[in-house]
């Protein structure tokens, strides 16, 4: 024979690979469609028909340590802007390694996004963690981020980012309900000085599962808020822009399947900023009827 039956047990192929996948369909209305990567809003409304997909696998390559690899593509499809629909591909690997009571991570993402068919925006993303409960009902997480972002028709705007994040949780009844308090600083070097800046970023969020005729109802609540400096001379006000960006969300999502559900989402986001293209408002409501296998 050519190993023993304790060296057969301990061979990757007893460790399963796992597979996920999802689909989604659905309607949503924004009240002011826009494109928030080049500071453009049409100030009108309309409706767009979204769809999306997910596939992902999760494969453990010993004990203690995980890879996963996903796609995600989504894409929106509006009655009017036409020219303003977008289709986003994801591809993304993520390489865990658990330490027992601290985790670490190593994630990579590459994103490329089209508009009415044209390529658009790409933007790869590398970022390594640490994370770990640090009480009986307390887990944080910190990260540091690096990307690349290219812009097709507008290289100015190309630029490499650097950010810190940290989040912390609350598990009040585990994942039941918890909170969840993030912030991020972040400096973006742009191809041109006017779109350098530095930012300060909080998030704060909740969730909370209700049982409604045996099936949980997932609940979400968020609110970010971002402060935005930049550092060169902006020409159209002769002076250094400065935003101020918040956005509150709610989502719930009703299960009517043991692997279908319905979700709901509603959100509203105030920019402000001394650079007119950028002070706006934007108002967003959804659906969408999701499977799961």
């Amino acid at each position: 024979m050519c190993c023993t039956h304790s060296q057969a047990a301990e061979q990757p192929a007893d460790r399963p690979t796992q597979y996920s996948a999802e689909l989604a369909v659905g309607l949503e209305y924004d009240d002011n469609v826009g494109v928030d990567e080049l500071d453009a809003s049409s100030s009108e409304g309309d409706y767009a028909l979204t769809l999306g997909a997910e596939l992902a696998m999760k494969k453990p390559l010993s004990d203690s340590t995980k890879l996963g690899l996903s796609y995600d593509f989504s894409q929106n499809l509006y009655d009017e802007f036409t020219e303003v629909n977008r289709q986003t591909h994801i591809l993304g690997a993520n390489l865990e390694q658990d330490f027992n009571k601290i985790d670490t991570g190593l994630s990579l993402y590459y994103i490329d996004s089209r508009l009415a068919g044209d390529s658009f925006l790409q933007l790869f993303r590398v970022s390594p963690s640490v994370s770990g409960f640090i009480g009986k009902k307390w887990f944080a997480r910190g990260a540091y981020v690096y990307s690349e972002k290219t812009l097709e028709n507008n290289r100015r705007r190309n630029a490499q980012t650097q950010a810190g994040e940290a989040d912390l949780y609350f598990f009040r009844r585990g994942l039941r309900s918890y909170f969840n308090f993030g912030y991020r600083y972040r400096v973006e070097d742009a191809t041109a000085a006017q779109f350098d800046y530095q930012s300060n970023s909080i998030k704060l969020r909740y969730v909370h599962r209700i049982e409604l005729s045996r099936r949980p109802i997932k609940l979400e609540f968020a609110w970010r808020f971002e402060d935005r400096n930049y550092d060169g001379i902006s020409p159209i006000i002769n002076t250094r822009r400065k935003d101020e960006r918040q956005r509150f969300q709610v989502d719930a999502e009703i299960p009517i399947l043991d692997s279908a559900a319905l979700q709901f989402y509603a959100g509203h986001g105030n920019y402000s900023s001394n650079y007119s293209p950028a002070d706006y408002s934007q108002g967003v409501l959804g659906s969408r009827f999701i499977y799961r296998w």
